[in-house]
C-alpha cells in the first residue's frame, strides 16, 4: 500500500472487512493485560507492523492526538484505529469489542468479590491485591511525570506552577473527592489565562457549574447519580485510566455508601488486573450500586463519551492539537492530574483493614519501584499472599 504525506484524519487508509475489525479488536480486548503501554503496542503491531494499514506517522499523530482528549486514551486510540479503517461503523464496533471481553469479565468477578458471602479465599485474594493499590496508584503518577513535566519547558513560572498544580491535585484528591473535576478544571483554565489565550474569568463559570451538577446528582441519589459518576468518568477525567481511583472513592464510598472501603480497593485491583480499559474499574462500582444492570449502565454512559470524542473529532484532530488554548489547558490539568493519582493513595491506604496489609503495601512498592516489575504481576502476587495468609487463619 502506497504511504503519502497526508493531514491527520484525511489520508485515504484501506477499507478493512468489518468481520476482521470485530474479530481482530476483540482479539485485542482478550489480551489486552498490562493497560495503555500493553494496549498501544497491540494496536501498533496489528495496524502498522503487521497489517500495514497505518503509517507508522498516522499512528503516532493518532496516539497524540487522543492524548489530549478526556477519558481513556488508549481506548480512543482503539477507536480512532478502527475509524479510519471503515468510518462511524468500524469506530463504533472496532471500540465496542474492544470493551466487552474485559467488561464481561470483571461484572463476573465483581459477582464473586462483592457477593454477600464469598468464600474465605476470595476475601484473602480480595485484601491481599487490594493492599497493592496504593502503590499501583504511586506507580501510575510516577510514569506521567516526565512527558507533563517536558511540556512545562524551561520557563522557571511555569515549572514553579506545575509542581503548584500537582500539589493541589494530589491535596483534593485526599481531602475533597467529590469536588476533585473542578480543581482539575481550575488548574486547565489558570493555566490558559496565564498564557493569555482565555479570558481570567473563565475558571469562575466552569467552576460554578460543575458543583452544581454534583449537588443537584447527590440530592436525586439513584441510577442519576450512578449515571453522574459514571459521566464524570467518562467525560471529565484527563490523564489516563487511573485518575477514576479519585474521581470515583469519595462518591462511591462516602457520598453514596455503594461500597465500603476495601470493596473499592477490589474494584480498583479488577480494573488492573483484567484486560482491556482501566476505567471499567465504574462497571464494579455500577455493579456494588445496582447489580448487573447498574454495571451496564455505568460502562455505557463512562464510556460513551470516548466513541463521541473520537468520531466527532476524528477529522479536526490537526486542528484539536494545533489549539494553543488547549495545550495550555493540558499544561495546567496534566500535573493536577498527577498529583491526584498520588494523592489518592492516601484514602486507598486508609482503607485497610488489617496490618499486614501494610507489609504487603511495602512489598508492592519494592516490587514495582526498585525491582521494576509489572502492576499486573504485582496484583497477583499480592492477591496470592492474601490467599495464603486467609488460608491459614489469619484474619482478612
Amino acid at each position: 500500500m502506497e504511504h503519502r504525506d497526508h493531514p491527520l484524519g484525511t489520508r485515504p487508509a484501506a477499507r478493512v472487512p468489518l468481520r476482521t475489525i470485530a474479530r481482530e479488536w476483540t482479539r485485542l480486548g482478550c489480551i489486552g493485560f498490562g493497560g495503555p503501554p500493553t494496549h498501544i503496542a497491540l494496536l501498533r503491531r496489528l495496524c502498522v507492523d503487521e497489517r500495514g494499514w497505518l503509517d507508522s506517522q498516522e499512528f503516532e499523530d493518532g496516539i497524540a492526538a487522543t492524548n489530549l482528549l478526556p477519558g481513556p486514551a488508549s481506548t480512543q486510540l482503539a477507536i480512532y484505529c478502527a475509524w479510519r479503517l471503515r468510518g462511524v461503523t468500524g469506530g463504533v464496533l472496532g471500540g465496542v469489542c474492544f470493551i466487552v471481553p474485559g467488561l464481561v469479565l470483571i461484572l463476573a468477578l465483581s459477582a464473586v468479590f462483592l457477593a454477600s458471602h464469598p468464600p474465605i479465599w476470595v476475601l484473602g485474594a480480595a485484601a491481599g491485591a487490594g493492599a497493592a493499590v496504593p502503590a499501583v496508584a504511586l506507580h501510575a503518577a510516577s510514569g506521567l511525570v516526565p512527558a507533563s513535566w517536558r511540556r512545562a519547558g524551561t520557563q522557571r513560572a511555569r515549572r514553579v506552577r506545575w509542581v503548584l498544580y500537582a500539589v493541589v491535585g494530589g491535596t483534593a484528591a485526599a481531602t475533597i473527592g467529590p469536588y476533585l473535576v473542578v480543581v482539575l478544571l481550575a488548574c486547565g483554565l489558570i493555566e490558559i489565562a496565564f498564557r493569555r489565550a482565555t479570558p481570567p474569568g473563565a475558571p469562575g463559570r466552569a467552576g460554578a457549574f460543575i458543583p452544581a451538577l454534583t449537588v443537584h446528582a447527590v440530592a436525586i441519589g439513584g441510577l442519576s447519580a450512578l449515571a453522574w459518576v459514571a459521566f464524570k468518568v467518562g467525560a471529565l477525567s484527563y490523564g489516563g485510566g487511573f485518575v477514576i481511583v479519585p474521581l470515583m472513592q469519595h462518591d462511591a464510598v462516602s457520598s453514596y455508601h455503594w461500597m465500603t472501603g476495601a470493596q473499592f480497593l477490589n474494584a480498583v485491583a479488577l480494573g488492573q488486573i483484567t484486560p482491556g480499559p482501566v476505567v471499567q474499574t465504574v462497571a464494579v462500582v455500577g455493579y456494588a450500586a445496582a447489580g448487573l444492570g447498574g454495571g451496564l449502565l455505568a460502562a455505557l454512559i463512562a464510556f460513551a463519551p470516548s466513541f463521541a470524542f473520537v468520531l466527532a473529532g476524528g477529522p479536526r484532530f490537526d486542528q484539536i492539537r494545533a489549539n494553543r488554548s488547549i495545550g495550555a489547558f493540558l499544561a495546567g490539568a496534566g500535573p493536577a492530574v498527577i498529583g491526584a493519582i498520588a494523592g489518592s493513595a492516601i484514602p486507598l491506604g486508609l482503607s485497610f483493614q488489617q496490618l499486614w496489609q501494610i507489609a504487603v503495601l511495602a512489598g508492592a512498592v519494592l516490587w514495582l519501584f526498585a525491582v521494576r516489575r509489572g502492576v499486573v504481576s504485582g496484583l497477583l502476587m499480592a492477591g496470592g499472599v492474601g490467599v495464603v495468609l486467609a488460608l491459614t487463619g489469619v484474619p482478612v
